[in-house]
């Protein structure tokens, strides 16, 4: 399988389950749901271990307890964390507040700053995976180009995301630009863009290239919890095309993915999408 480099955060979630969906200047009963993995560097990384790749992250944790927790609990889920940063900071937790509907708000700590090593040599992975604020993700998505698949999303503002493949969701886009989606991505991801990904959860996604666009339809699941879905499907997007899918194959795959996330009580991927891969690794094999 693919050896498969993701510059992403590594979280510790700390769920709130609120009694009633979020209104401005209601009040709320809670259920602390406790500390839990995540960050789009578990959320996207295991599922790809689970299906067969070589999978390394590039993050940053504190120097504390909660950040020996973190990579105790990462590398024991199979993902090599040997290229991982400390920081001296605590550690702080991700706050999830969940509604009864399965709809999440985050509320996060001011991150410091993180700056990326020397980029290593590309020729060693099949793809890289930016999905970081991270200073140096330019230079390092540049220079893995020529070599490797490069797999991005889109960032909260407009900075440049070099790749192969960009990714956003319906309401990233939103207010962002009066450019044609295709002329937005390629602003964003220059000249090396094969195709921009716009997700829209149950109504599927689609696949903007220079002369095309094609809608492919999400898998239908029971909701549970939302948190991770995105990073599931870019999961199963990249596991797609680094096995040679084309990119409407590859798609379909990432909202097999999703859907698995979304009915599963956590953001890291939950045990249905693990007996999935499993059996289809069976099912080639055999």
């Amino acid at each position: 399988m693919a050896k498969i480099l993701l510059v992403a955060n590594l979280n510790c979630d700390r769920i709130l389950r609120l009694d009633k969906p979020l209104k401005m200047g209601g009040r709320f009963h809670y259920q602390d749901g406790g500390q839990r993995l995540g960050g789009g560097g578990a959320n996207t990384g295991i599922g790809l271990v689970w299906a067969g790749h070589e999978v390394a992250l590039v993050s940053q944790v504190g120097r504390d307890e909660i950040g020996d927790w973190l990579l105790a609990e990462t590398s024991t889920l199979g993902i090599d964390c040997r290229l991982m940063q400390r920081y001296q900071q605590h550690t702080c937790e991700m706050l999830l507040v969940m509604t009864p509907d399965g709809e999440r708000t985050i509320i996060r700590p001011e991150r410091p700053r993180f700056e990326l090593a020397a980029p290593p040599n590309w020729r060693q992975w099949d793809a890289l995976y930016i999905n970081s604020s991270a200073e140096g993700a330019v230079s390092w998505a540049k220079t893995a180009l020529p070599h490797s698949l490069v797999v991005a999303q889109l960032a909260k503002d407009n900075r440049e995301r070099p790749c192969h493949v960009l990714i956003a969701s319906r309401a990233d886009m939103q207010g962002r630009s009066e450019l044609s989606p295709w002329q937005y991505g390629l602003s964003i991801a220059g000249d090396s863009l094969q195709a921009f990904i716009v997700t829209d959860g149950e109504s599927g996604a689609i696949l903007y290239q220079a002369d095309s666009q094609t809608h492919v339809a999400a898998e239908s699941a029971s909701v549970v919890d939302t948190t991770g879905a995105g990073d599931a499907y870019a999961a199963g997007l990249i596991h797609g095309l680094v096995r040679g899918d084309e990119f409407c194959q590859a798609m379909a795959e990432g909202a097999r993915w999703a859907a698995f996330a979304v009915a599963t009580e956590s953001s890291i991927p939950g045990a249905e999408l693990k007996n999935y891969l499993e059996n289809e690794r069976a099912k080639e094999e055999a």
